[in-house]
């Protein structure tokens, strides 16, 4: 059983409550408010520690611990324990300036009522966001719409706002309803406990409109210049046409930057969606129930035309090609490699019905994927692909042959060539800096210094022809290849 600690940890980050270290909310707090009687407001504001900062405050808390810490700790302000949402949409109070560090809850959490009352909030001020949100977007957007003409807002945010989609809605609000945005992205770790990294966000001039997304890297959080410092004026259009929407590549120099578009713009240059398909693989719903070792399927007599050789997860892929001698050599190690594949209109022989109505069996069509399908033992999506590509990667994403004709789990990507000519093509450029490049812009950081790589960001990848990567020398690229790594906290270069 988990201990005490482990179930609190659980708990603070399903609630998204990790509190900001206070020299930050201090410096924050000081840059949005700039008279005394500024009235500001934190919507989450935990054990109060932005609005102890500044004497005309108003903070929201949904967890009442946190609300009364925050009366305590900041007792000439007023603390509202309760739903933010619900408190937005009635209050006619509004105000000079916000900031704070606003719950980061994943979508899969961020749910029921709450989420409804306040993707519809959102919706009423003009903005949309996907079914994949998560908490800490729609809070930015509601707080700016309860500021008077002219507020400032500061607020401590997820890397992800360099990325996401769900993180586009809201840029999209700020740059079409401030004369200023700034975000300040710092490598070093906020929360150096957490895997998720963050950056900070400066808005003001409320009720304006700019051009302009000011960007100011830093290799670490200092008071005195975090805002001062040299900064590049990212024309939003271009944010919005050339780099889809992301900030990510605005941590390259521009020189990079020229080099790599001026090669992806290239005609010749093709994304790997235009060539290939890229998906993940099936989802059994019962990986150990469905995945046997031979000695298993040979003990229960399922015929070999019910089983398939599968790739369960990365680590098991050879580096470049999975080949018929890899797959002898996993029957041999006796691993659990065999998918029971049962096609829906296909009849059931006795030893695989067996197999079914076995104890394991009566425990599988419990999972929840397995009870919502029908037959419940018929694993959809099995495809046999051209190519695995690794869905998190380490030093850099993956691309093996699939020479033996295996299937594969969703803990890979299935690439399937339009066009079987174009294989050499994307053999020969995927390991190439361009293309690791192209990778590390289109990704993200998922912590721990991994990449993830999701079948759109897959399908962005940009391949050059053979002609522009040979007049590349190998240093080109390089040094933007490996700031893109060192900023996912990956920097192995020797």
């Amino acid at each position: 059983m988990p201990s005490l600690s482990v179930l609190t940890e659980r708990a603070t980050k399903e609630r998204g409550g990790y509190y900001t270290p206070r020299a930050i909310a201090a410096h924050l707090v000081q840059w949005a408010a700039r008279k005394d009687t500024d009235l500001l407001l934190d919507p989450s504001c935990g054990d109060g520690r932005f609005i102890a900062c500044h004497p005309k405050s108003i903070g929201v808390e949904r967890n009442p611990e946190a609300a009364r810490e925050a009366k305590q700790q900041a007792p000439d302000a007023t603390v509202h324990q309760g739903d933010f949402f619900e408190w937005a949409d009635q209050t006619t109070e509004r105000f000079d300036c916000a900031a704070g560090n606003p719950p980061f809850i994943r979508y899969q959490t961020f749910n029921g009522a709450v989420r409804k009352r306040a993707l519809s909030l959102c919706s009423r001020i003009g903005v949309s966001f996907s079914g994949l949100t998560t908490s800490w977007a729609p809070f930015l957007v509601v707080t700016a719409s309860l500021l008077r003409r002219g507020g400032r807002m500061a607020f401590v945010v997820p890397a992800s706002i360099g990325h996401a989609p769900h993180a586009a809605p809201l840029m999209e609000y700020l740059v079409s309803n401030f004369d200023v945005v700034r975000i300040v992205p710092i490598r070093r770790k906020l929360f150096p406990h957490l895997s998720e990294d963050c950056w900070l966000l400066f808005a003001e001039g409320f009720g304006g409109v700019t051009r302009h997304i000011t960007i100011a890297p830093t290799d670490r959080f200092q008071s005195t210049h975090i805002v001062t410092q040299s900064v590049e004026s990212v024309p939003v259009e271009e944010w919005r046409s050339m780099w889809n929407r992301r900030l990510r590549p605005y941590l390259l120099s521009e020189v990079d930057r020229s080099i790599y578009q001026e090669i992806a713009d290239l005609p010749d240059s093709v994304r790997l969606g235009d060539m290939a398909s890229v998906g993940i693989g099936y989802v059994s719903g019962a990986n150990e129930f469905f995945h046997l070792r031979p000695s298993e399927a040979d003990r229960w007599r399922i015929p070999k035309d019910f089983l398939y050789p599968t790739v369960r997860n990365s680590r098991a892929l050879p580096a470049r090609n999975l080949s018929d001698n890899t797959i002898r050599e996993w029957y041999r190690s006796d691993k659990p490699i065999l998918l029971l594949r049962i096609p829906k209109n296909k009849s059931v022989p006795r030893p695989v019905r067996n197999y079914l109505d076995s104890p394991q069996g009566q425990e599988a069509r419990r999972s929840y994927k397995c009870r919502n399908r029908k037959p419940w033992y018929s694993v959809p999506d099995v495809r046999v692909p051209g190519f695995f590509l690794t869905y998190m990667s380490g030093v850099a994403p993956s691309l093996v042959r699939n020479s033996a004709g295996a299937t594969c789990t969703n803990a890979l990507h299935a690439v399937h060539l339009h066009n079987d000519r174009e294989e050499r093509r994307l053999l020969e450029s995927w390991n190439s800096t361009y293309v690791q490049l192209s990778c590390e812009l289109e990704g993200h950081a998922l912590g721990g210094g991994m990449l993830k790589l999701e079948p759109g960001e897959a399908a962005r990848v940009v391949l050059p022809p053979s002609s522009a990567l040979s007049r590349l020398t190998p240093t080109h690229l390089e040094d933007a290849l490996w700031t893109l790594r060192k900023w996912r906290h990956y920097d192995n270069r020797r």
